[in-house]
């Protein structure tokens, strides 16, 4: 598919980019097809969607292959793309950046490649490039994603498991392995980017670098000439020849069509070059035209001088490297810098140059630059696209690190260095040119003998560049000079020096006036030495300087003279009219590359012997000093000399042994590192020049001698060489025989291999010699032994060889050596001769005994990692060749190494350590064995054994070993190739070994137990391992798997079947043992081979049923599996269900037992159930979930009786909380525990342990820890006082039982300070949500049902809600309260109801009539409760709507927990609700008596503490005095206090009653609260006091005469710490009057009720700071502040304490006036009525700008015009614009600058210095 295709209709396919159908038919502009990947979705899909691609079609049998007819590798990309595109979108999901992007850029690099490589239009060398860096890049990718590693073999393409031996792919893996480690560092280090070409180019001995001149661009306006060259800046020397470019005038080349083709390649460069610290191209520039540019053009300056102009420089150190990207198209500018006066020389610049940068003003040259690998002709075959025909090469100065046979040069390198020229009778420094022409003897000179450089044609004289007015010239000049060899002898080098000048007709009359010259050759016929050259300037006669016989008789360099004496000197000073001249001097350097002249003297006699046969042994013998170099460039030349000499005297062995020296010195250089190039050069003369027939007879000859002479101890020195040598030696042998056989058609046949067996005798005596000296020997003989059979077997009969090597190591004393006897072995198995049968029925029995001796040996360890690395090394290879051979003819080898060597290397596998280096190889060995046994091969190897006993133990220890390398694979993760095709193996070698079981070990008398258990445990790890369960694997991998081994898990499944039935009688050994293993197969996902295991369970209960008449064993540990399996992730609802039906139609046949199945398979479903939830939600990111699942698991425990299950969960439960800082939770859980434990001192049973306290020995040691454990928990959670009645317990212990009174005090100081903490510590009320979750979409634990949620420290509703979201992200939220219907209940969706509910105080009998402080009481307000209360204001009957007090109901929901809060979680669920409602009247007492609890509580607050602020008091009495905003009772006297009322209503006549009495009583209260203002109020507020005290005034004398005066006694109690002083008095005063209050009658003396929800908070250490002034509070109080009142938030009603039925008491009710205030708990949408008319609150509004909000706190403002509006609201409410939410968090630090502002009070209390803390949790305020 190229587009996406949502397919709407019925029929339709939807495809997707990249899906690959299969389509079966075509019609008009649709196909019909399916989905490759998905075979069962079929349909059709549009023409236009679809890109058909070539395919072939196999057909097996039954099934039609397809395969892609696309290149293997495409496919593989394709596949790989997909599988990386997956794992790519998880990394975007998971958030990780880096790697996503890595990824990306990998897939695009992928995509772009692919695209390369289906285009197929890549020259052949890219292509090999380019897929070698795709497969380098898929194979690093899926190694750093962790995916599996490809093997792959030389040409990149998959290794295929089944046509390749075990080894190799063992070896395969490894070589992958380490490249792709290779490449990760490469990754990390980042040096080397473009790595493959990098690795490739180490690899390669020459490298090349190709330089592509595309422009240059200079102001010059004369013609140049460009040499491009290689330079090193350190030694500041050129390393290449110069490559030259004419540029002509016109700024392009002189020779038009060379414009596109300025190429050159610089070959040559080897390893050493490459090791270079830097390297730069240059390119210096020459002028060609007159003497200074400033000249005027005209004819009388002299044109054609060469002029030094300036210098380009490039650094490609990085590409020479590979560590820079070269590549032919990009273009590098090479910057131009000038020379700067006349006299600067161009080399001087050079080094100038490349130390700094300067700006050339954008001039200098363009060039591409490519690092090519291999020399000029490898190049050229590699690289056709960029090197042709045409291409200049460039060659090195100097030798290639190697020099090829065949490669024939001859040139001779001159650089002229400097010179020094006086001036003698001139006034200023001579302008001096040299003029450089090859001569021959008579002084002709030779034509086109002189080149300037690569790709310029060779001309006949040389002109160097001309500086001006230089006494001493430096030019650094080099040449190339090529005279044919024949020439070499006659010629000389001539140097003429002419002064030139500017002006053409001076410069007419120059001649020449001075010259130098230099011969090539030396009288030895040696070639003149490398180096530097001081020659002599001779002067005179112009004419003469041209006449040879003039000056050839001078000598002519300074070395000579000192060499001749100084005679000549002054005799030459004219000869012939030329003189010495002393005063001048010129330098030259030369260096000669010449595979055909040598300038060592012996050696030249050498290839020159027959010129002087007397010195002939002087010079073979000298041939050992000559230095190797030059030998190796002669090596051709020096060999044909040597067997030369040896046929020349064949007749006399004179010379045999100093040519055979002379041959093994060649041979031994060769072999040294430096020179292991020139193997390849040796083999060829061997192949293709070498000629002497009958060099074998007295090579062999020699050998015998010098082998002889060492095995009888004697001394003979060359012995050790010739032995390293022996490779080459049986090459020249084998070689010569061969031509000889040629020649003679095969004569003397018997008598060389008469010689050769003679020959091996020779060197087996060598072996057998006992002789001190010979153990060297023996050593390098059997390492160099092997490397000569591959020659020798080609002229010699390999059965007889074969037998010559048996002999050769059985000689060899069976404990000697044994190391190096393993390294002989293994290169002879790798050589021709072993791949015959013949001779590997020779050899194999020697090897295998040798290595079953060494593997068995039980000696040094640390030798035996080497041995041990040696041996497998051998046997693999052993293997390896085995695996590519006919099958009938390695039966009887494989036989071998199976009765020799496996059970050896199966026991070496046992021993070794798992992080054995060596591990991964023996167990391949040991695969390969047994993947290359055959069936008759298994029934051989088991009758190999004696007794069944022997048996036994082998199939034990295999058993054992199996399951052990199943369980720790040996192989990285990666290798999945690796370990499938061991799986493989291992199921074969089971079964068969299973049929041996069955054969042997199954009838009675035999039966072996152990065996079969440890067969049923490895057939059970076997099938259960991670590398065949296919189901996890990725779908591009599960069916790579399925096609190549399909799924094994069954076969093996099935096989365990069958071994279970088949025991018979036995089966009862297996249980319970066998549960555990049969339990995890049968919860392996695979239909079918559940079906066939389940119904082993039955078989199971049966057997225990038959022999017990019960199955108890089994239920236990199917239990206690079960529960270890599913938390492992094992088993699904499909389980279950099979589970279930499978062993009920069991059952059926089985009446006796049918109820004992049926019980127990729904007991197993009832734990399944409960444990899939739990696994589902352990993952989950909601710990709730996970706690109520560990619950249920608790419970189902409990109930079905297992402990030790049981404990086990309690602690996973009890980590969920310490995760979640839930500490009074888990010491609630821990507390279940100690339950199960009594205080005794026996032993612990070992199912009431845990873990954590294995160190407790007894039940009471136990219980001890566990107490002191949750006694900390409950410190930590604030809860104090469920500390305390442990510590008690511990405490009556230690007092009581164990005498200990030291741990007695210790607990009695830690009770006493809880107690201490009860009293001072404040401690924030939580608060409780009712969360209902709703619909089918929930699991089944939380579908339908409510729960109480405790919340946490100030955990607001909103903040619980967002939480509680965010865990069922696609659940909807409820804005109503009610419950709802079912059709939400049935939905499939999630809906989650959220509202917050007032705990109920449980009845406290001991505080029964006693006075409580607050602190005590207020601790069982939100604790230990399990009553909850949620009320909502309705109306009903008719409204008045100047009072809505006469028809304000409530309607109050009450919920039931199944048990108390806190407990062993933060929730439970509601087991009962019922709804009550309260009638107005009730209502209006509520409110009534919660304003007086309040203003009690805040007289209690002030008089204990002097430093409390002072307006939260003046704000609450002023509210409620204040006549024009009074409207609290007056509103009550309006709506109850009416004849009309007590006439509709006449029984609520108490209650009436009841509603006066507390209006009577707020006066006294509200007195009180006066005089404390009044001794408290500073003197800017004393007007508002005093106003205030005049309304009270009034209101007292109303109320007193409505209602009758009460009165406190006198409560001004100075103990300031008490707060409870005034509580007191007013509890003990009202008991009549507020027993009555209780709004159910019936029990009217429950006493002082309401008394529980008076609380006294006391102040924080706080400092609160207005706009002006800071009020200093208390520092001393210890108290912690408690935060004010946050239920507000959530109801402007709240009945937070109501008792049920009898004991309402009376909660934070509020002043209600309108509808308004009856705003829900939950703020929800339905009841957010906007008030019709806001003056009040738009006044407030203004205010609160500069209140920031109060949580909790709410205003009812309550005016006594009856018109007016009234609104009760939550400050955080929309009507208050400028709250913010930002507060509600941070209340512990709550600065509130509060103004107030009544209707009356028109100005703002004076200045706002008050500022307030808010500390009580108060619901309203009343102002």
């Amino acid at each position: 598919a190229i587009y996406n295709f949502k397919g709407t209709g019925v029929l339709q396919l939807p495809l997707q980019i990249g899906d690959v159908v299969h389509i079966l038919e075509s019609c008009e502009d649709w196909y019909k097809g399916y989905l490759v990947r998905h075979k069962g979705s079929e349909g059709i899909f549009p023409k236009s969607f679809i890109h058909i691609k070539e395919v072939t079609v196999e057909k097996k049998r039954h099934t039609e292959n397809i395969i892609p007819a696309e290149i293997p590798l495409v496919q593989e990309v394709t596949t790989t793309l997909w599988e990386w595109g997956s794992i790519w979108k998880q990394l975007y999901v998971t958030n990780k950046k880096e790697r996503f992007q890595q990824v990306q850029s990998m897939m695009y690099d992928l995509m772009e490649w692919r695209s390369q490589l289906l285009s197929g239009t890549l020259p052949k060398d890219e292509l090999k490039e380019l897929k070698q860096k795709v497969t380098s890049k898929i194979d690093y990718g899926n190694k750093i994603l962790e995916l599996d590693l490809i093997v792959r073999d030389e040409d990149g393409n998959i290794l295929d498991p089944d046509k390749t031996s075990v080894i190799s792919l063992f070896h395969a893996h490894e070589e992958a392995t380490n490249k792709i480690t290779e490449r990760i560092k490469e990754e990390m280090s980042k040096d080397q980017p473009d790595y493959a070409s990098y690795s490739r180019m180490s690899s390669s001995p020459t490298h090349s670098l190709y330089v592509f001149v595309r422009n240059f661009v200079c102001r010059i306006g004369e013609d140049a000439e460009l040499f491009m060259s290689l330079y090193d800046p350190q030694k500041s020397t050129i390393i290449s020849e110069n490559y030259l470019v004419r540029w002509g005038s016109r700024g392009f080349p002189k020779e038009i069509d060379m414009l596109n083709n300025l190429k050159v390649v610089f070959t040559d460069l080897g390893n050493k070059d490459l090791s270079r610290d830097k390297i730069y191209l240059v390119c210096q520039i020459v002028r060609v035209g007159r003497m200074d540019l400033k000249d005027s053009n005209s004819k009388k300056y002299t044109q054609g001088l060469r002029r030094p102009f300036g210098v380009a420089v490039m650094d490609i150190t990085d590409i020479i490297k590979g560590k820079a990207e070269s590549d032919e198209e990009k273009q590098h500018f090479i910057p131009f810098h000038p020379v700067v006066a006349e006299n600067d020389f161009l080399h001087s610049l050079l080094s100038k140059v490349t130390a700094s940068k300067g700006d050339s003003g954008g001039q200098g040259l363009w060039v591409t630059v490519k690092m090519l690998v291999g020399d000029g002709i490898q190049t050229r075959k590699d690289y056709p696209h960029l090197v042709d025909r045409t291409t200049v090469v460039a060659r090195k100065l100097g030798f290639p690190e190697i020099i090829m046979p065949g490669d024939i040069r001859n040139d001779i390198y001159i650089t002229l260095l400097y010179g020094d020229f006086d001036k003698y009778n001139k006034t200023t420094q001579r302008n001096v040119e040299v003029i450089m022409c090859v001569c021959d003897e008579e002084g002709k000179v030779m034509p086109n003998a002189v080149c300037l450089g690569a790709g310029d044609k060779p001309v006949s004289e040389y002109r160097s560049v001309l500086y001006y007015q230089v006494k001493q010239p430096r030019w650094m000049e080099t040449l190339k000079v090529a005279v044919p060899i024949e020439d070499m002898q006659r010629i000389h080098l001539r140097f003429m020096f002419r002064h030139r000048s500017s002006q053409e007709s001076k410069d007419k009359g120059e001649k020449n006036f001075a010259m130098a010259y230099i011969r090539l050759m030396k009288e030895d016929g040696t070639t003149l030495q490398d180096g530097i050259h001081d020659l002599l300037v001779l002067k005179g006669d112009s004419k003469k300087m041209e006449d040879a016989s003039a000056y050839l008789t001078l000598p002519s360099a300074r070395q000579h003279i000192e060499n001749k004496g100084a005679t000549i000197v002054r005799n030459s000073s004219i000869v012939g009219g030329l003189s010495v001249s002393s005063r001048d001097a010129f330098y030259i350097s030369t260096l000669v590359c010449s595979t055909k002249l040598t300038q060592n003297v012996g050696l030249l006699g050498l290839l020159k012997w027959r010129m002087k046969p007397e010195l002939l042994q002087e010079n073979l013998e000298k041939l050992k000093i000559v230095d190797g170099e030059e030998v190796v460039k002669f090596l051709q030349d020096t060999l044909d000399a040597l067997f030369n000499i040896m046929m020349e005297h064949s007749h006399s062995n004179e010379y045999d042994i100093l040519v055979f020296d002379a041959l093994i010195y060649i041979i031994g250089l060769i072999a040294d590192r430096k020179f292991q190039h020139f193997n390849t050069v040796l083999e060829a003369y061997i192949q293709q020049h070498f000629s002497a027939t009958l060099a074998y007879k007295k090579l062999m000859t020699v050998l015998k001698t010098y082998l002889d002479t060492s095995s009888r101890g004697e001394q003979c020195e060359p012995i050790l060489r010739t032995l390293k040598a022996l490779e080459y030696v049986f090459k020249f042998i084998v070689r010569s025989r061969t031509l000889f056989s040629q020649l003679y058609e095969g004569k003397e046949q018997t008598e060389f291999e008469e010689s050769m067996r003679r020959l091996f005798e020779s060197i087996n005596n060598l072996m057998k010699s006992q002789h001190k000296t010979a153990i060297l020997l023996q050593v390098a003989a059997l390492k160099y032994i092997p490397s000569v059979l591959h020659d020798v077997e080609m002229v010699f009969d390999a059965k007889l060889l074969s037998q010559l090597l048996y002999e050769f190591y059985t000689c060899i004393p069976p404990v000697k050596l044994q190391k190096q006897k393993v390294q002989s072995m293994k290169e002879i198995v790798r050589s021709n001769l072993f791949k015959k049968q013949e001779c590997r029925d020779i050899l194999l029995p020697v090897i295998t005994k040798e290595l079953k001796e060494l593997l068995e040996q039980k000696d040094d360890q640390q030798l035996q990692v080497q041995e041990k690395k040696y041996c497998v090394e051998l046997l693999n290879s052993i293997l390896e060749v085995l695996s590519c051979q006919d099958p009938a003819s390695t039966y009887h080898h494989i036989q071998e190494i199976m009765v020799q060597l496996l059970r050896t290397v199966n026991r070496t596998v046992i021993t070794m350590g798992r992080d054995d280096p060596l591990i991964s190889h023996f167990v391949a060995c040991m695969t390969a064995i047994l993947n290359q046994m055959n069936n008759q091969h298994y029934s051989v190897y088991i009758e190999t054994f004696q007794t069944s006993s022997e048996l036994v133990d082998f199939l034990m220890e295999t058993f054992i070993m199996f399951k052990d390398l199943i369980g720790k694979n040996v192989y990285p993760s990666d290798w999945m190739a690796m370990s499938m095709v061991q799986n493989r193996v291992f199921l074969r070698a089971i079964n068969k070994f299973a049929e041996t079981m069955n054969q042997k070990f199954l009838e009675n008398m035999n039966f072996e137990v152990q065996l079969w258990n440890n067969y049923f445990h490895l057939a059970v790890a076997f099938i259960t391992q991670d590398s065949l369960q296919l189901e996890n694997f990725s779908h591009a991998k599960y069916n790579k798997i399925q096609n190549k081994y399909g799924d094994m898990r069954r076969l093996i499944g099935f096989a365990i079947r069958d071994m279970w039935y088949k025991l018979g009688q036995n089966k009862i050994c297996f249980i319970p043992g066998m549960v555990g293993p049969i339990l995890e197969m049968t919860l392996i996902p695979e239909v079918e081979l559940r079906k066939a295991t389940i119904p082993i369970f039955f078989d199971m209960m049966l057997c225990e049923y038959q022999r017990t008449g019960g199955f108890k064993k089994f239920e236990n540990e199917i239990i206690l599996k079960l529960d270890h399996e599913v938390e492992g992730g094992r088993g699904d609802e499909h389980y279950m269900q099979l589970f279930e039906s499978i062993l009920t139609e069991c059952a059926c046949q089985y009446p006796g037992i049918f109820n004992l199945v049926e019980s127990f398979v729904s007991l197993v479903k009832g734990l399944l159930e409960k444990l899939l939830d739990y696994r589902t939600v352990m993952n989950d990111e909601s710990k709730d979930n996970r706690m109520s699942c560990t619950v249920n698991l608790l419970n189902f425990y409990k109930d079905i009786n297992r402990e030790e299950m049981y404990i086990r969960y309690l602690y996973k439960l009890r980590d969920l909380h310490l995760d979640c800082e839930n500490y009074t939770e888990a010491a609630y859980t821990l507390l279940l525990h100690t339950w199960l434990l009594k205080w005794s001192d026996e032993q612990c049973a070992p199912q009431v342990m845990s873990t954590e306290f294995q160190c407790s020995q007894t039940y009471r040691h136990l219980k001890e820890n566990l107490y002191e454990k949750i006694i900390e928990y409950f410190d930590k959670g604030k809860m104090w006082e469920e500390a305390i009645s442990l510590c008690k317990e511990l405490a009556e212990q230690y007092e009581k039982e164990v005498f200990d009174y030291e741990l007695l005090s210790q607990n009695l100081i830690q009770q006493a300070k809880f107690y201490e903490n009860i009293m001072k510590i404040l401690r924030p009320k939580p608060d409780y949500f009712a969360v209902g979750y709703y619909g089918q979409g929930f699991p089944t634990f939380l579908r339908n049902k409510v729960f109480i949620y405790r919340g946490k420290e100030y955990e607001r509703r909103e903040d619980f809600q967002a939480q509680l979201m965010s865990q069922f992200p696609s659940a909807e939220k409820m804005n109503t309260t009610s419950a709802p219907g079912e059709d939400v209940k049935n939905s499939a969706g999630q809906y989650i109801q959220c509202f917050t509910v007032q705990p109920v105080l449980e009845e406290q009998p001991r505080f029964k009539n006693k006075a409580v402080p607050d602190q005590i009481i207020n601790f069982y307000k939100s604790n230990n409760v399990h009553r909850f209360h949620y009320s909502r204001p309705v109306r009903k009957g008719s409204i008045d709507p100047e009072n809505e007090f006469a028809s304000m109901w409530i309607e109050r929901t009450s919920f039931v927990t199944a048990y108390k809060l806190p407990g062993i979680l933060r929730w439970f669920e509601v087991i009962s609700m019922s709804q009550t409602t309260i009638s107005p009247l009730e209502n209006a007492i509520e409110t009534m008596s919660t304003t007086n609890e309040k203003i009690l509580m805040m007289i209690n607050q002030y008089q204990s503490d002097e430093n409390l602020p002072i307006n939260p008091l003046s704000m609450l009495l002023n509210g409620i005095v204040d006549p024009a905003v009074m409207g609290g009772f007056a509103k009550y006297e309006k709506a109850f206090f009416t004849e009309e009322y007590i006439r509709d209503h006449p029984e609520d006549q108490e209650k009436l009653n009841r509603l006066k009495d507390l209006i009577a009583w707020q006066i006294p209260f509200l007195g009180a609260g006066i005089r404390i203002h009044e001794r408290r109020v500073s003197d800017n507020l004393r007007p508002f006091h005093d106003r205030m005290e005049e309304c009270f005034k009034h209101l007292k004398v109303k109320v007193e005469k409505q209602y009758g005066a009460r009165e406190l006694p006198d409560f001004d109690d100075k103990r300031v710490g008490r707060p409870r002083s005034m509580l007191r008095s007013y509890r003990q005063l009202s008991i009549i009057s507020l027993s009555s209050m209780n709004s159910d009658c019936s029990t009217p003396n429950k006493i002082a009720s309401e008394s529980f929800d008076l609380e006294v908070v006391l102040p924080k250490q706080v400092k609160t700071e207005s706009e002006e002034t800071a009020l200093q509070i208390n520092p001393h109080s210890e108290v912690k502040m408690r935060r004010s009142k946050k239920r507000t938030k959530r109801s402007s009603v709240v009945f937070a304490d109501e008792k049920t039925a009898p004991d309402i008491s009376i909660s934070d009710m509020k002043c209600l006036s309108r509808k308004y205030e009856f705003m829900s708990d939950t703020n929800l949408s339905e009841h957010v009525v906007a008030p019709q008319k806001t003056s009040v609150l738009k006044q407030m509004s203004s205010v609160s700008r500069s209140m920031p909000t109060i949580p909790g706190l709410t205003l009812s403002i309550s005016p006594v015009a009856p018109d007016e509006t009234i609104a009760s609201h939550r400050l955080s409410q929309p009507v208050f614009p400028s709250t913010s939410d930002g507060d509600k968090k941070t209340f512990k630090k709550k600065k509130v600058n509060q103004l107030f502002k009544t209707m009356r009070i028109s100005k703002v209390l004076e200045d706002g210095k008050q500022s307030v803390e808010h500390h009580f949790k108060s619901s309203s305020t009343d102002l």
